[in-house]
């Protein structure tokens, strides 16, 4: 068991994505929360909140080099481009490990309740190397995205992938944690089947997420897909072996095709048509494609991975 920390120094670290709209009020917000803390004599006075800027289009990095000036609690980390949600956020993580106890990772859009980020710091102190921030239920989404949420992990469940139902990226990890996530090296991160893969002791804080302050959503529905499939392949090669379970299945169907081809053709009752002819062709032709589509998404993995191209790279910062 992780050892007890009194008054421990955390830090927030959270990846922005032109966050011009919400900024202002996320960071007035976490600030007080960390001052509250600081007061009570539960966390250190040097606890820090983060904005990591992942090549902002709009004025995000101007405004958090303004905040970091306004607030002592306050820094920013600029990335020298776009490198995505997942290694902005590993960005923040590695940079700031050696400077803090424990890390919460949070988006900036204040959908996610900053209020159990206590529970989070209590449970930690007590032990806990990982604190899952996990959602009560899904009233808030649409009926659409509320199902294809679920449709994703009961497929990422059978996919085998290690996944914390209803969790996102809002969590609490112990320096240690992160020290171990700093050895996973691939390019295709998917950090919530890593965090869960590294072990540890781990709990659990239960929260009802809430609508977005300000500005529009960065994930539209063909990001999410991506990212669910992303993190499915990246964690599983169940697909792999589903392709070989597809065409044993295929090879059976066909040898049952054929053998009562030839039970036809002894028995005088063959009929030759163009649905007899035209059918498996599009069928067979459809599940080849299908399974090379597969493979392909896994060849193209394994070329992003051979290259070692940096995850992302610093610009500057602002403390």
């Amino acid at each position: 068991m992780n050892q007890i920390i009194i008054r421990p120094v955390i830090g927030i670290v959270s990846p922005c994505y032109n966050e011009q709209e919400v900024l202002p009020e996320t960071a007035a917000q976490l600030n007080a929360l960390l001052t509250v803390l600081i007061q009570d004599n539960i966390i250190s006075e040097k606890s820090f909140v983060v904005f990591v800027d992942d090549g902002s289009r709009d004025a995000t990095w101007q405004i958090t080099e303004n905040l970091a000036q306004q607030y002592p609690l306050i820094k920013g980390l600029k990335l020298a481009g776009n490198v995505g949600h997942q290694n902005a956020l590993l960005a923040g993580l590695l940079t700031f490990n050696s400077e803090a106890d424990a890390l919460v990772s949070i988006d900036a859009d204040l959908q996610d309740d900053i209020n159990v980020i206590p529970e989070m710091i209590e449970k930690f102190v007590h032990g806990a190397d990982v604190v899952y921030g996990v959602r009560r239920e899904r009233t808030t989404d649409t009926a659409f995205k509320r199902n294809t949420a679920l449709m994703f992990y009961k497929f990422a469940k059978k996919m085998k992938v290690n996944l914390v139902h209803n969790h996102a990226d809002f969590r609490l990890c112990s320096k240690r944690v992160i020290s171990a996530l700093s050895g996973y090296a691939e390019v295709n991160l998917f950090l919530r089947g890593i965090i869960p893969s590294i072990g540890y002791s781990r709990e659990m804080v239960y929260y009802d997420r809430l609508e977005r302050f300000a500005g529009t959503s960065k994930y539209p529905l063909k990001k999410m897909l991506s990212f669910a499939w992303n993190g499915i392949t990246s964690f599983s090669n169940y697909p792999l072996k589903l392709v070989s379970v597809i065409g044993f299945v295929i090879f059976a169907v066909c040898l049952g095709m054929s053998a009562y081809a030839l039970l036809s053709l002894f028995s005088g009752h063959t009929v030759p048509g163009w649905v007899s002819t035209v059918l498996p062709m599009y069928f067979l032709g459809g599940i080849q494609l299908f399974c090379f589509g597969i493979i392909g998404e896994y060849i193209g993995k394994i070329y992003a991975e051979v290259k070692q191209r940096p995850r992302y790279i610093i610009d500057k910062k602002a403390e």
